[in-house]
């Protein structure tokens, strides 16, 4: 498949308790502010969220599967959370070509948004598409 700067690639989720548990499991993180709404009661949060990194997998699937693809190389990644993701937000993942070096290197915008569509993580990466 032929990359160019501006093609996107998209993805929806929604993130349920199942979705964050079995994360935990398979990570080994229970930080109390994903599962103990008494603790994320007293948390900037007031209510149980989910893992950061669990809502960037939408935008590295996206890496795999679809923008770079197949036989591409996940090199580094400038994220930032700007709002939380609770349970049960339906999350939008978008990425953008932004740039295309010789070494083959894709750079790329990566954007989540919620059901309202509030951005919760934005960030650049840099691919090497083999």
């Amino acid at each position: 498949m032929e990359i160019y700067v501006g093609q996107t690639a998209e993805t929806v989720r929604k993130f349920d308790k199942q979705a964050v548990l079995d994360f935990a499991k398979l990570t080994g993180d229970f930080n109390p502010v994903h599962f103990d709404e008494a603790y994320a009661a007293n948390t900037i949060f007031k209510r149980p969220i989910v893992h950061g990194p669990l809502v960037l997998t939408l935008v590295t699937t996206l890496f795999a599967n679809e923008l770079p693809g197949s036989g591409s190389v996940y090199l580094s990644h400038d994220v930032q959370y700007i709002l939380p993701v609770y349970y049960n937000d339906v999350i939008t993942a978008k990425l953008e070509v932004i740039e295309i070096n010789s070494k083959n290197h894709v750079f790329l915008k990566t954007i989540c948004t919620n059901q309202d569509g509030n951005m919760v993580l934005t960030g650049v990466a840099r691919l090497k598409k083999y």
